[in-house]
């Protein structure tokens, strides 16, 4: 084989390479759409609000030596907040009584890092959240 005829070839490798590398070192931590359903039982409706959370990979490793690192050499990285707003919104049909008013997250951002409880759920499984025992009304901002 000639070096010609191995040029295009390498040249073509290059790029893939470089690709397969920075897409292993890249997390996919981003914004996405989720409905959250909040209702209360002073009030006649659940509402479904539109919001944005955090969700994606973040790039993690598996420590075959447990016992000889640090705990804090162990811990992994999940895909949070970077930047977050709260909004306000009234939920229908509330009794005068009820505090009809209900502040939710909207994920502006997202990073990956520890995940702090003070603000984030760090729960591994998913819940279901989709559900309303009254009906519902949808929330549109």
């Amino acid at each position: 084989m000639s070096a010609e005829s191995m040029k295009p070839a390498l040249f073509i490798s290059l790029p893939l390479v470089f690709a397969l590398t920075l897409g292993q070192s890249m997390s996919l931590c981003v914004p996405v759409e989720y409905v959250i359903h909040v209702e209360k039982r002073e009030c006649a409706y659940c509402l479904a609000i539109n919001t944005t959370i955090c969700e994606g990979f973040c790039l993690t490793r598996d420590s075959n030596g447990k016992k000889l690192l640090p705990r804090s050499a162990l811990s992994q990285e999940v895909c949070t907040y970077k930047d977050v707003m709260y909004r306000t919104v009234m939920i229908p049909g509330c009794q005068h009584h009820a505090v009809s008013y209900y502040s939710y997250p909207v994920a502006v951002s997202c990073r990956c890092g520890k995940c702090n409880t003070d603000y984030s759920d760090c729960v591994q499984e998913a819940r279901h959240t989709g559900y309303c025992t009254l009906p519902q009304k949808r929330h549109n901002p």
